[in-house]
């Protein structure tokens, strides 16, 4: 036995104008007995802890930096980590979460997708060919190539895809040069 807010309110002002003896049984007197539970949200009372209604009185004189600022150092004094935020999308269900045991044995190890390139060092013969194929592959003078050259080992490229990376290891590699990728 529900009833709305409104039709509660209705039968009380009619209760009120009647002027015939209230009866027990009218909604508005059995919404007093009553109670509807207070929602949480919805309550004004204070914080039992003087120490977090304390707290709270702060927070709520922040400005909205200030209190972005305040988020932001509580996630890293608590190592929080950053959750996604967003709605619910209808996709499958995600599987059940593993033990952390488990996790823990077995870490996953990713391949890696981006090189650095060095040039370790070169035959000595080959210096010219070296030179030319530096200067056409980092877009160098050939003043600043030779000086690259010969302060070998030099770091050539970094963050270079692993098949371009293996590309130019070959090139040179065929001209009598050694590079290494890290």
């Amino acid at each position: 036995m529900s009833i709305s807010y409104h039709q509660a309110a209705r039968s009380c002002a009619r209760t009120l104008r009647s002027p015939s003896t209230v009866r027990a049984s009218t909604p508005c007197l059995a919404q007093r007995r009553n109670p509807a539970p207070s929602r949480r949200w919805a309550t004004t009372e204070a914080v039992s802890n003087p120490k977090i209604s304390g707290i709270v009185d702060q927070i709520s004189q922040l400005t909205l930096l200030e209190t972005a600022d305040l988020v932001a150092s509580l996630k890293s004094r608590l190592n929080i980590p950053d959750m996604p935020m967003g709605g619910f999308s209808a996709g499958p269900a995600a599987p059940a979460a593993a033990p952390v045991e488990e996790e823990e044995a077995a870490p996953v190890q990713q391949a890696k997708t981006l090189f650095n390139l060095k040039l370790e060092s070169f035959d000595a013969a080959a210096k010219p060919k070296i030179i030319k194929e530096i200067k056409s592959m980092l877009g160098l003078s050939l003043v600043d190539s030779k000086k690259f050259v010969e302060s070998a080992p030099k770091q050539m490229k970094e963050g270079v895809p692993k098949e371009e990376a293996e590309k130019i290891v070959a090139a040179l590699k065929a001209l009598g040069g050694v590079v290494t990728m890290e």
